[in-house]
């Protein structure tokens, strides 16, 4: 009954919080709302239930891992906001510009199957919820739906219309995650309190495999980047701090959920899904399913709106501006159409996993150039070093990472 109490609570108070109109008005909340709704999507509920089955009590290790290469990764692409636009927007820099224009191509066509991958998840989740999981036809029906929706919102009302659907979204997912958290919390503190507080999560030998399978999680931690296409939308500090910021906080989120989940890892199951993380957290507060239910909805949804904004912006970026972001948006929800109807998109997101992380490798080695070409950067040597060593890893996760699908 008193976990219930502190996740309302919990729950009413940060809904009242990221909702307020003056927070919403900030520009820089705006701006920090598209990377961080990608980076805490679906997959932050089901990271739980999916490492605390493949690494046991080491769960912890890897998601801050993920999180540190995810964050350094981040440190690349911010380097090529500030001082790779630049070059790539003058003469004089051809090689280097296509080179940053084949990886964001890549990009581009990684965040149509995201996209859609998203409005999928989202399609089957709300059917199996009403008991009719497995009705492919009608998931395919009600995806196409909503990519339409998404499509002729954006175009209709452009980058701001698309970012206050998902203020609100991300507002209300952070509102659910504060819940869990705080349900958590009171559950560690009444295990304390009765002297019943233990880690009993297994301690597998790891080796390669393992490593691999966190490497494929690496989509987990995705999102991120979008801020590098927000171009036109915010100036380049903005676009910076926007995804240092959601870094920061979707970080914060990620270490503070894994380590309250502590003595419950022992009971991930094997569906590593938001059933499986529901059966977990249910112990914490009866009231906890239900929220987490709704929570990966609002994910879903606003995941894919910033999906969609990273890709649009991409597109109207790698045009030269020729193609307006507000055509960018149907564009997408189309591609997203024929996807939907054409292949298995649970299949592609795993193309499209690897993807992203050799988007990541190009923007590293990008970077390296960058920083050869550009006057007066400091630690010139060790900066190229550590852009390398972070395209090299990257690589490794784009071609040796086990997508989590697999992984099980």
């Amino acid at each position: 009954m008193t976990g219930n109490i502190v996740a309302i609570a919990a729950l009413i108070v940060t809904a009242i919080i990221v909702l307020h109109p003056r927070l919403r008005g900030q520009e820089a909340w705006r701006a920090t709302i598209t990377p961080l709704a990608s980076i805490i999507g679906s997959g932050f509920l089901v990271s739980l239930p999916l490492l605390a089955r493949d690494v046991g009590v080491y769960a912890i290790a890897a998601i801050g891992f993920l999180i540190m290469l995810a964050y350094f990764l981040g440190g690349a692409l911010r380097f090529n906001i500030k001082h790779g636009e630049p070059l790539f927007d003058g003469d004089g820099h051809v090689w280097v510009t296509r080179f940053d224009i084949a990886s964001r191509i890549g990009l581009a066509l990684a965040y149509l199957v995201s996209v859609t991958y998203y409005l999928s998840l989202l399609a089957a989740f709300s059917l199996k919820a009403f008991g009719l999981g497995g009705e492919e036809l009608i998931a395919r029906c009600i995806t196409t739906a909503l990519l339409a929706l998404l499509g002729g919102w954006g175009f209709l009302h452009g980058l701001r219309g698309l970012e206050a659907i998902e203020e609100y979204a991300v507002g209300l997912k952070l509102a659910v995650i504060a819940a869990a958290l705080a349900a958590l919390a009171w559950l560690n503190i009444d295990l304390f309190a009765k002297n019943e507080w233990r880690i009993l999560a297994p301690a597998p030998p790891l080796d390669f495999h393992h490593l691999r399978m966190v490497l494929g999680l690496l989509i987990v931690v995705q999102g991120f980047e979008t801020s590098r296409f927000l171009k036109g939308a915010y100036p380049p500090q903005l676009r910076i701090d926007s995804m240092r910021w959601a870094q920061l906080i979707s970080a914060v989120v990620y270490l503070a959920f894994f380590l309250l989940a502590l003595p419950i890892l022992h009971t991930a199951p094997h569906n590593a899904d938001v059933a499986g993380v529901t059966d977990m957290v249910a112990p914490a507060a009866s009231f906890l399913p239900l929220i987490l239910i709704a929570g990966a909805v609002f994910a879903q949804l606003s995941a894919a709106v910033a999906d969609a904004i990273g890709g649009a912006g991409l597109i109207h970026e790698t045009s030269g501006a020729r193609i307006a972001r507000k055509w960018c948006y149907p564009a997408i929800a189309a591609a997203g159409c024929a996807i939907v109807w054409s292949f298995d998109v649970f299949r592609v997101i795993q193309l499209a996993s690897s993807v992203f992380a050799i988007f990541y490798a190009m923007q590293a080695i990008g970077a390296i150039f960058v920083a050869r070409r550009t006057e007066k950067i400091r630690h010139r040597a060790a900066r190229m070093a550590g852009f390398g060593l972070l395209a090299l890893i990257a690589l490794g996760a784009a071609f040796l990472g086990i997508p989590a699908e697999a992984a099980g």
